[in-house]
């Protein structure tokens, strides 16, 4: 018998099928993809004006994996911390000690002088919210 592959169900039913519940929206997912897209990074230099229906759903998919896997990481460095809360420095910990996450060393500095944001704590714009290239909130 074969056995189901990890990512088989991303496209019939369950939790990621395209008419199922979805951890991000796919209109902002889509949003994004359009956005990036308009540099001109399509060859032509026009960006992508249609993008297929399962395409939001596959980057859905992969983002919450990616989501998954960094907090599991930063979980782990702040179990090894004996905390039970996730910082900031548990995540750059979780980054820094990744070979997976090596792309992000330069996004998350473990900086202990201070923090850009005022060293409450928050990567990014804020708890739960997305931010556009420039940084502020979409």
């Amino acid at each position: 018998m074969r056995l189901a592959r990890p990512y088989s169900g991303v496209f019939r039913g369950g939790a990621t099928a395209r008419t199922g519940p979805h951890a991000l929206p796919l209109a902002r997912i889509k949003k994004i993809m359009k956005r990036s897209a308009g540099d001109g990074s399509g060859g032509d230099g026009t960006g992508a004006r249609m993008i297929s229906g399962e395409a939001p759903v596959v980057f859905s998919r992969a983002c919450e994996l990616f989501v998954a896997e960094l907090t599991r990481a930063a979980w782990a460095a702040t179990l090894d911390g004996k905390r039970r809360t996730v910082h900031r420095e548990d995540v750059a910990q979780a980054v820094r000690d990744t070979d997976l996450f090596d792309f992000l060393v330069d996004v998350v500095k473990d900086d202990d002088a201070g923090h850009e944001d005022g060293g409450d704590g928050v990567v990014g714009a804020g708890a739960g919210e997305a931010c556009d290239d420039d940084g502020g909130a979409l």
